[in-house]
């Protein structure tokens, strides 16, 4: 369906100057290359001008697509007038999401952010017949058809389309489950956003209740007694509101049955797959060989971080703790800036170059904020304007790899832009690449100025603990959504359900160095992955071995890289994966590749095993 850009939500301020910042010097974003402000009248003509074009294109095209499939000409009329009014449409649902993400304690953002996204759905309901239409072309047809140059840069995407032919469902059925979405899960997202943004955690010591963010910032806090706090009012207030979690969680997985026997999937994860155009097999073939390396990579790095830190084991909250050898110092925006900028620029000035823009022009949203969205993400808005990067900046060495990572999502949407509305968004597999790539760059930039043997040892500690939470503990969650999904479909699960799987999962991915205190069986209820993009999580593990093996290329100095790395991040979602890999010789079909990048974390705790006794 053609509005898309609602479903990932990312911040805003009212600014209509280039870059601002707020009184600690953070940047703040200005949303103004989107629209000036929510009552601006550019807001209400979009909206009308799209409700309009929808109206337009329904009375030309509909029952008539598959009559013209032959003629490329008058195909590709049709198609570029969709792909403008896509994005259009993505620009409005980019800024009322943005906006909404910046205070969503602000029932004013709120209110427009419902408005604008009820809209959309009414308008996009007109065109639920497009795309459904275009799959009755015979095949024949519309390969005749894609020799016209203009309709020939949409092959790609036509054969995705052609994919999802065997789950579309009769117009009139699309079109119900399009529009009860706004009352069904697009509800509930929202009613998990806010529920999670109001909530407050009283945190032993604390003058007064912080919210999430700066809570979970709190577990790696360099003294135990801040973070078993912390773990401790987490663990209160998510328990209190256990009974809403377990509600949504509920309703959101019966949902996805629904919709999912009705189209015909048979595997809970299949439409996910199908998404990010990968096929079953190949993340089989990941969670499996990650799984398999749990006991190599995680089970002995927490058991080797418990005698760092003195202890027999590791309580939950002590999992991210810091290194005693090196005091976690604060590390100001102009410093993070300038460390990722750097990073960049020694592997592309041209990376740098797009990189810099964010700072420069008001693309970065910093600071931590009452009511602001949890996390960080970059949002591609559509291709007529530009990306938009949300932080909660801290200060912390994973708040910089956070920017690092972010930057790089913004890069790649800045490079894939060319391809339009339709072919630029990258399947979720592919779309963690260079924000990974990004990390390591940097990583390995700080890696390579540390000339102390105990600064190296908490650099690559830190390094490591990133890639555990990137890869195991992004399949463990996998995995659990496999038990959440799979159970749910013989009927409704409770409380204890929910964290007897969770409590499953954790023993089996992190061990026996870690112990579980009571109250962490409750935290599954705050992983927003569950709520808003079902089995997105495995994406993060695919992006962190292909990043791993793509670095040992690049460090081997393989022929061309920064051209063929170029190349894949401006392909967007123009080529399958396979088509992307392939220069430079890696197929992520062959469980050898897997193995390849989950050897790297394992050589890393290799080398700090080394040092054991020695630093």
């Amino acid at each position: 369906m053609i509005a898309r850009s609602t479903d990932t939500a990312v911040h805003a301020a009212d600014a209509t100057a280039a870059a601002s910042v707020d009184a600690s010097g953070m940047p703040v974003w200005n949303l103004a290359d989107l629209y000036s402000a929510p009552d601006s009248p550019e807001v209400q003509r979009d909206i009308a001008a799209s409700a309009a074009e929808a109206a337009r294109i329904k009375a030309q095209y509909q029952g008539k697509l598959a009559g013209i499939g032959g003629d490329g000409g008058k195909l590709a009329e049709a198609i570029i007038a969709y792909e403008t009014l896509s994005d259009l449409m993505g620009r409005l649902g980019s800024y009322a999401g943005l906006l909404y993400a910046g205070n969503q304690a602000d029932p004013a953002r709120a209110k427009f952010y419902g408005d604008i996204s009820e809209k959309l759905t009414n308008i996009s309901s007109d065109l639920i017949f497009f795309e459904l239409e275009l799959n009755q072309i015979a095949d024949a047809d519309l390969a005749a058809a894609l020799k016209v140059p203009a309709l020939a840069k949409y092959k790609p995407w036509f054969a995705d389309l052609r994919k999802e032919k065997p789950y579309q469902l009769e117009e009139r059925i699309e079109k119900l489950f399009h529009e009860k979405s706004q009352t069904g899960r697009g509800a509930l997202d929202r009613l998990f956003n806010e529920t999670m943004t109001a909530l407050r955690f009283p945190v032993e010591g604390e003058a007064e209740p912080l919210s999430l963010e700066p809570t979970l910032n709190m577990l790696s806090n360099a003294a135990e007694p801040k973070r078993r706090a912390a773990a401790e009012a987490l663990a209160k207030v998510f328990g209190e509101n256990i009974r809403l979690f377990t509600l949504i969680t509920n309703t959101l997985a019966k949902d996805k049955e629904i919709s999912d026997r009705w189209r015909g999937f048979k595997d809970v994860a299949e439409s996910r797959h199908l998404s990010n155009k990968v096929e079953a097999p190949v993340v089989d073939a990941l969670v499996a060989a990650v799984r398999e390396s749990y006991p190599q990579l995680s089970h002995r790095y927490y058991r080797m971080k418990a005698r760092w830190l003195g202890m027999a084991k590791l309580s939950h909250w002590d999992r991210n703790a810091p290194l005693p050898e090196k005091p976690e110092r604060v590390i100001a925006w102009p410093e993070a800036r300038e460390m990722v900028l750097s990073a960049y620029g020694g592997f592309a000035p041209e990376m740098a170059g797009i990189a810099t823009k964010f700072f420069d022009n008001g693309w970065i949203d910093a600071p931590v904020r009452p009511g602001k969205s949890p996390g960080a993400f970059a949002h591609p808005t559509v291709p007529s304007a530009h990306p938009y990067v949300l932080l909660n900046y801290q200060g912390k060495s994973r708040d910089v790899m956070t920017l690092a990572h972010e930057l790089g999502h913004g890069v790649h949407q800045v490079l894939a832009a060319q391809q339009g509305p339709l072919l630029s968004q990258t399947p979720l597999t592919l779309a963690e690449t260079a924000s990974v790539f990004g990390e390591m760059l940097t990583f390995q930039a700080l890696l390579k100025g540390a000339t102390d043997a105990r600064e190296r040892k908490a650099l690559i500690a830190g390094k490591v603990e990133d890639m555990l939470n990137t890869v195991v503990r992004q399949i463990a969650f996998y995995s659990f959504e496999r038990k959440v999904h799979e159970a749910r479909a013989n009927g409704e699960l409770t409380s204890e359900d929910l964290n007897k799987f969770w409590m499953e999962i954790q023993y089996e991915s992190l061990g026996d160095g870690i112990d579980f205190k009571p109250g962490y069986e409750v935290f599954w209820t705050y992983i927003p992955h569950f709520i808003h993009s079902p089995f997105y999580v495995y994406a993060y593990a695919f992006g962190d071995c292909l990043v791993n093996s793509l670095y040992a290329l690049y460090q081997e100095a393989h022929p061309g890289f920064v051209q063929k790395y170029f190349a894949m991040l401006m392909a967007g979602g123009s080529k399958h994966h396979s088509e992307l890999l392939a220069p430079f010789g890696l197929d992520a079909s062959k469980p050898e590749f897997w193995k390849k990048g989950l050897s790297v974390i394992a050589g890393m705790i290799d080398e700090l095993e080394a040092m054991e006794g020695k630093v």
